[in-house]
């Protein structure tokens, strides 16, 4: 088998197994955090060589399954206030939360709770940025490639009025 479709048939593991590539994931982190793929490896946990094979498709998953936890982790402190308006200190701090951990992902230490409460401490923040008809207009340009993202924004637009 050649390199390409290697990466080919990986890229459709992540796909299956995380969802989507972990280049995309990991990519919105880099910029999210305003960070290096290098930096982000060292919080993460994981070889900068590591994750480059992760996120080009030459490795299909992540072994450890500590990394995995601290990238879900990272991926979900982005929607918390001080991270999500881009506050330096906030974005730090986040990061050497993440990197100290010591998470482990096992059938009864996954949590599983409600995402609400998480989602609308980050209107606030969106409805500081843009009005509610301007969240409303982003939402249908990102409507076809991150529909999650786009009902993110329709909520905090439309949560001063308790429509959706």
């Amino acid at each position: 088998m050649q390199e390409s479709e290697i990466v080919q048939r990986n890229l459709a593991l992540q796909r299956q197994w995380y969802g989507e590539p972990l280049g995309d994931r990991v990519r919105r982190l880099v910029v999210a955090y305003r960070t290096s793929q290098t930096q982000l490896a060292e919080v993460l946990g994981i070889s900068a060589p590591m994750l480059s094979q992760v996120m080009s498709g030459r490795r299909a998953k992540i072994g450890n399954p500590s990394v995995l936890a601290r990238l879900v982790i990272l991926e979900r402190k982005v929607f918390t206030p001080g991270v999500l308006a881009g506050e330096a200190e906030s974005v730090k701090q986040a990061l050497r939360d993440v990197k100290a951990s010591h998470p482990s992902l096992g059938r009864d230490s996954v949590p599983v709770e409600d995402e609400t409460d998480e989602e609308e401490s980050a209107w606030p923040v969106l409805r500081r940025l843009a009005r509610p008809n301007e969240l409303h207009r982003i939402a249908e340009l990102l409507d076809e490639q991150h529909p999650a993202l786009a009902g993110l924004l329709r909520r905090a637009a439309c949560s001063d009025t308790g429509a959706s």
